[in-house]
């Protein structure tokens, strides 16, 4: 039966090789010999054997990765030579290689593995660990969501082979991240760097992750927070392998966003008051849609190397953390206005703006745009006088027209309405009324 025999370089420089490996390695020709990858530092051990570093570089998924680098091994192992394949991994082939799990289960090929020492060996080394008296769990940094779920610690994450892995693993901790972090990086190697890294700093350059990199977690506050970060994850996804979504832009998706947001604002709007929360179920349903287009603005700015999602987290935490000294500080209140007074004084302390006008989006729609104007009159101690009953003869100007809608804007404000809602409220029950109507049996023929 064909044969293909997979050996491990070991997890550095070829000092750490094995005598098994060699011997392997001499037991096949050079020109039927194959290396997963050439960025290793032992891999000058196989000769100028070809590697699958262009299949990596080519195919969209890691499935695909995979699955090539298998058919390729069978292909060359079943050539008709009777000659055995040889295929060098880094670290040791049971450890993180899923090319050689699918290999073992290929019925056309017979599998010989050389073990070797992997990086899991270095790593206990380094940090002065015995991972069985630790119970310490291994999980793959591509799969932090699915692999650490509900899990306390401690772990060692695998393959933290870019900042995005790293900032999927931060993203993973809402509000309670792990006290400590450790980057075990180039273990071995004559740069080898273990370093306890503040958890703000994790994707931000402490060291710059590579195939060699992996991630300390010896304790956690709480356990991961799955739900989210597997939807962030799913995004992600979303983006690499979906025409549609690897398409859209920040400025393509502002049309999605909007209809996004209107419709919370009717699901909202629909949420019965009887207390039996029939309406909630929508509510659900609609903000999700309206996450999801959050998560895609964070995964795209992502993408531009700007900000991530968990950047965006912080961000509106400590804002509010900051906005509320009430609750978070020394500062006393008495009501909400006395709020509403502090809120605007830190938003105009923080943006450096002389006025509470300013910050206020002209793109907002009109009505929402002057209720909000009205409001920051009142702040500063102005007042709107709603005007007396409108006199539909003496409208006949543009600037007339949009008195008047100020005037209806200001009467809302004094019953604590919201003009957007209620204009909408009842061009629904107008619209309502006329479909009704619109819709009615005709009256049958009076009989002559």
């Amino acid at each position: 039966m064909a044969r293909v025999v997979v050996v491990g370089l070991g997890p550095a420089g070829p000092e750490l090789a094995t005598t098994a490996t060699l011997a392997a390695i001499e037991s096949v020709p050079v020109g039927r010999r194959f290396v997963r990858t050439r960025r290793h530092p032992s891999v000058s051990l196989v000769g100028e054997a070809p590697s699958f570093d262009a299949v990596y570089e080519a195919a969209e998924t890691l499935d695909a990765v995979y699955g090539e680098i298998v058919e390729r091994l069978v292909a060359a192992a079943t050539d008709g030579t009777g000659a055995p394949v040889l295929y060098a991994v880094p670290g040791s082939p049971l450890v993180a290689e899923h090319t050689v799990e699918l290999l073992r289960a290929d019925p056309r090929v017979d599998v010989e593995l050389v073990v070797a020492l992997s990086f899991l060996d270095l790593a206990w080394a380094a940090l002065g660990v015995d991972p069985v008296a630790a119970s310490v769990r291994l999980v793959d940094g591509h799969r932090f969501v699915e692999d650490a779920a509900g899990q306390p610690g401690p772990m060692l994450v695998a393959q933290c082979d870019h900042r995005s892995v790293l900032s999927a693993v931060k993203l993973a901790f809402d509000d309670q991240p792990p006290p400590r972090a450790v980057v075990l990086h180039h273990l071995g190697l004559a740069d080898q760097a273990v370093a306890e890294v503040a958890w703000a700093d994790l994707d931000r350059g402490v060291v710059e992750p590579d195939h060699l990199t992996a991630l300390w977690l010896p304790e956690l506050a709480a356990p991961v927070a799955a739900e989210l970060v597997a939807f962030a994850e799913l995004v992600r996804v979303l983006r690499a392998e979906c025409p549609w979504d690897r398409e859209q832009t920040h400025q393509s998706l502002t049309r999605h966003l909007l209809e996004e947001i209107y419709e919370v604002l009717e699901a909202i709007e629909a949420l019965d008051d009887d207390g039996a929360g029939s309406g909630y179920p929508h509510l659900e349903e609609e903000l999700g849609d309206l996450l999801f287009q959050v998560v895609f603005h964070a995964t795209l700015a992502a993408e531009e190397g700007q900000f991530t999602l968990a950047d965006v987290a912080r961000g509106i935490h400590d804002k509010l953390v900051r906005r509320h000294p009430h609750v978070f500080g020394q500062v006393e209140v008495d009501d909400a206005d006395d709020v509403m007074a502090n809120w605007e004084q830190i938003k105009r302390d923080e943006k450096g703006r002389d006025s509470v006008f300013d910050g206020i989006a002209d793109t907002l729609p009109s009505l929402l745009f002057a209720h909000k104007v009205q409001r920051k009159v009142v702040s500063v101690g102005g007042e709107v006088v709603p005007a007396p009953a409108l006199d539909l003869d003496s409208i006949a100007s543009d600037a007339e027209v949009g008195e008047a809608l100020w005037a209806v804007v200001a009467v809302a404000r004094r019953v604590d309405v919201d003009p957007e809602s209620a204009l909408r409220a009842a061009a629904v029950r107008h619209r309502e009324t006329a479909r009704a109507d619109e819709l009615a049996p005709a009256d049958p023929p009076t009989p002559s």
